[in-house]
């Protein structure tokens, strides 16, 4: 992937990430405007005492329901003092508030772009990851990956997100590959890395060095030749399902001599997970062979699999499965899943899906792409729709263009109010107890008729 190589010195003294109470008070009144929120006094400063302040602890103080909730809660400056406060309670003595720190500023850096504020504190909270990845526990090393991958998702790539990477790319490899380490912990180092890997890297020895870190994870889910039955689901799996996913990610970006070099070594092995008993499982294998497929036959249109007949006589039994010792639920979504699988396989054909955000729409026309969506929207969640319209990286990643620039008023007519909504969900929720009590009556009328 092509990267624009841009070297933007960080600001030493401002990446304490905040600085004393008197410093607050300054932004505070930034251009002569009083604001309600109170600087810290000298007794605030101290870290136990800032451990106490719900403001600053509670990650749901970010709203979780995108930038426009931000913006009306409060201004820039009001989100830059509550983050400084977030990256001061990432040194908390406190796991519980070091986590919920972690967890603030991930979301905030989900919801809204901050590319300035955080390049001038990018060794802060690197530092912050780093510390909170080494000594932390499950959950807090689970939040400290997942602010690394958003941490890149707002540098994009250049120097400055190689050298995050360069800094916390070994510890989350070493959680990784730590079997006495917590399954959640390795299963969203394993995403997050390949996310930032994804991102930053350009070694190419260190590209190949992180696909091999995951597929020793993932394979050894695959059904050894001796076995015949079917492979049974542990702990361990959602681990696999994670590392193979990234693992799939990676591919994407591989030269072609690495991609045919995989392709050889896995494509008659990852059929074998189409048995586990994990529907999780059989989907991520089956997206990854669709996707293997494409990049085959991307790379020789004639591309021939030899075991294609007994594939997809494997696909089209998942793709009209009717077990009955299987969840309703997993099998609607399985069947659903894999009659695409199958076409891809089979037809070369890909059901184009369409992505509204903003005035916008991207159509997801291949499995590349769309592996891609579903990976970044795992990170971003929510704020996914917000840095297809803003973030440069994902814009360019899938071929966007430039930010479309909306004035105020296109965005006022755009946007609908709290209340508006309120009328709306009332008036939905009138007519569906109508229809219901319809629907109930004719029951009743045809009970008594019997």
């Amino acid at each position: 992937m092509p990267k624009n190589k841009k070297r933007n010195t960080p600001h030493r003294g401002g990446s304490g990430g905040s600085g004393s109470g008197a410093a607050a008070a300054t932004a505070a009144t930034a251009g002569g405007q009083h604001r309600n929120v109170q600087p810290f006094s000298d007794e605030d400063a101290s870290i136990e005492t800032m451990s106490h302040c719900s403001g600053y602890s509670d990650p749901s103080s970010f709203a979780e329901d995108g930038p426009e909730v931000l913006d009306e809660e409060g201004t820039q400056e009001d989100l830059e003092y509550k983050l400084k406060g977030f990256i001061d309670l990432t040194l908390d003595k406190s796991a519980k508030t070091r986590q919920a720190a972690l967890e603030g500023i991930k979301n905030a850096l989900a919801s809204k772009m901050l590319y300035e504020f955080i390049l001038e504190r990018r060794m802060t909270l690197t530092d912050s990851i780093e510390r909170c990845l080494k000594k932390g526990k499950s959950d807090e090393q689970r939040a400290a990956a997942a602010l690394a991958s958003v941490l890149c998702i707002q540098l994009g790539p250049g120097i400055e997100s190689e050298e995050v990477l360069k800094t916390l790319g070994p510890i989350l490899k070493k959680i990784i590959c730590d079997g006495t380490a917590s399954i959640q912990a390795r299963q969203t180092c394993a995403t997050c890395f390949g996310a930032c890997c994804f991102i930053a890297t350009d070694d190419i020895t260190e590209l190949y060095s992180t696909l091999e870190c995951l597929e020793n994870i993932f394979t050894k889910s695959y059904l050894k030749e001796k076995d015949t039955n079917v492979i049974c689901s542990t702990p361990n799996t959602v681990l696999h399902i994670s590392s193979l996913l990234a693992w799939t990610l990676l591919l994407t970006i591989c030269p072609i001599n690495e991609v045919k070099k995989k392709l050889e070594m896995h494509f008659h092995k990852l059929p074998s997970l189409l048995s586990s008993d994990d529907v999780n499982m059989r989907i991520a294998a089956g997206e990854s062979l669709a996707l293997m497929f494409e990049l085959a036959r991307g790379m020789e249109s004639d591309f021939f699999y030899e075991d294609m007949d007994s594939l997809t006589q494997m696909l089209r039994a998942l793709a009209t499965d009717g077990n009955k010792h299987r969840a309703k639920v997993d099998k609607r979504k399985q069947r659903s899943v894999f009659r695409d699988i199958l076409r891809a396989v089979e037809e070369r054909d890909f059901p184009t899906e369409t992505v509204k955000f903003g005035p916008e729409r991207m159509y997801i026309d291949c499995w590349v792409k769309k592996h891609t969506y579903d990976t970044f929207k795992e990170v971003l969640g929510s704020g996914m729709q917000y840095h297809l319209q803003s973030n440069e990286f994902l814009r360019n990643v899938f071929e966007l263009g430039p930010p479309v620039m909306l004035d105020a008023a296109t965005l006022k007519t755009m946007k609908i109010s709290r209340f508006e909504r309120h009328l709306y969900n009332s008036a939905a929720f009138k007519a569906r107890t109508k229809a219901r009590s319809k629907c109930r009556d004719k029951r009743a009328d045809v009970g008594e008729f019997f």
